[in-house]
């Protein structure tokens, strides 16, 4: 297989199909087979020309990550661990809830930004995800969650039938393995597949993209592909961030809230959402709250408090219960929306911050998370 065509959004694939002598209409049949039929066979897209149907199959292909496990936690959290090749393995997380189902994404194998309370950056960094392993992810979800009726059957119809197969992902957070926006161009080509009503139909509001803060590759987001968007906030003031969240030495906090006002008039919603990790003792004080609420005076926002998700060896405890909600107090009565994340999925090590899959070659993480070559290029 020389293409592969998972890694083509609706332009990209318009393009590569125009090279061969083909209608720029095609891209859209196909679209709507891979991505909405969940066919992963081009014999078997009876609308497509026999001819066009072996071309594809003599110059393309459509291949996708494996499934290595297949984990369901007790409160039906589910996570698969794919590989995408030499022995690297990738993580993805289904949180089912009443009205919706979110799939956290991966974007990086590994992550070299080296957050001092995340497992992914304790792994280590191989490299970035292509578009297809990013979409794939996506894809492979509708295919093992299924219909209602049977969460292991593949539920898909030819397109142009009345019924639209069955879709329980309603959601993406890209708050997987690894920094989206040091991935800049892949993971912009997969939230427009996301977005693109020929393939999975995601409205801007239901996709989030989660950052440490690339402040220039945030830029570039608002201006190419504005979703919803989160921050990984996880202290008040530069010192403790520094040491939390190491990006914030080149980027600090001013700088940062000052790229998150300029994203908002572009953005589907009038918020931006700051997340916070609990960390006990460490960035959990009522000194701390107050601090918060100055800092986002000016930047309308909400506030999601992460209980720390324990890992072996992390050096850090979780903030109690009393702890969190005299926090959060502070923050309401600040006026700021603030809620505390159900831990979900801590059983099968698929809740916040504990995603770590598997990582072959660690020698291109950083331990600064400044100097990483993927890195660099995003923040240019």
């Amino acid at each position: 297989m020389t293409v592969n065509l998972l890694d083509y959004d609706r332009e990209g694939l318009t393009r590569f199909l125009t090279e061969m002598g083909e209608k720029p209409f095609r891209a859209k049949q196909l679209l709507k087979w891979m991505h909405q039929s969940g066919s992963a066979d081009i014999a078997a897209m009876s609308d497509l020309s026999k001819a066009l149907r072996d071309k594809l199959a003599k110059h393309a292909g459509i291949e996708l990550p494996r499934v290595l496990r297949d984990h369901v936690a007790a409160d039906g959290t589910r996570k698969w661990l794919l590989s995408v090749g030499d022995n690297n393995g990738i993580e993805s997380v289904f949180i089912p809830e009443a009205d919706r189902g979110t799939l956290c994404v991966s974007s990086q194998v590994g992550c070299a930004l080296a957050c001092a309370f995340c497992s992914t950056g304790k792994q280590g960094f191989n490299r970035n995800l292509t578009v297809a392993e990013i979409i794939g992810q996506l894809w492979l979800a509708n295919r093992m969650l299924g219909s209602d009726d049977d969460a292991h059957a593949l539920h898909a119809l030819p397109p142009g039938q009345d019924r639209q197969p069955e879709r329980r992902v309603t959601n993406v957070v890209m708050m997987g393995m690894g920094e989206p926006l040091a991935n800049f161009e892949n993971v912009v080509t997969a939230l427009h597949l996301m977005l693109d009503d020929h393939a999975y139909g995601l409205s801007r509001r239901r996709v989030t993209v989660s950052t440490s803060g690339l402040i220039p590759a945030l830029d570039r987001l608002r201006e190419r592909c504005p979703v919803a968007l989160a921050v990984s906030l996880h202290a008040p003031n530069d010192a403790l961030r520094d040491e939390l969240v190491p990006i914030n030495k080149k980027y600090p906090l001013s700088e940062l809230m000052a790229a998150c006002r300029r994203y908002l008039p572009a953005a589907p919603r009038d918020f931006i959402t700051f997340e916070y990790v609990m960390l006990d003792g460490v960035n959990d004080s009522i000194a701390h709250a107050a601090e918060l609420v100055a800092l986002v005076r000016d930047v309308p926002c909400k506030f999601n408090l992460i209980p720390f998700n324990p890992f072996p060896n992390s050096g850090f405890k979780r903030s109690s219960a009393e702890t969190i909600r005299i926090f959060r107090d502070v923050l309401m009565q600040a006026g700021l929306v603030t809620t505390v994340r159900r831990t979900r999925g801590d059983d099968i090590a698929a809740a916040c911050g504990q995603l770590a899959g598997q990582v072959r070659d660690k020698t291109r993480r950083t331990m600064s998370g400044c100097a990483d070559r993927n890195v660099m290029e995003a923040t240019r």
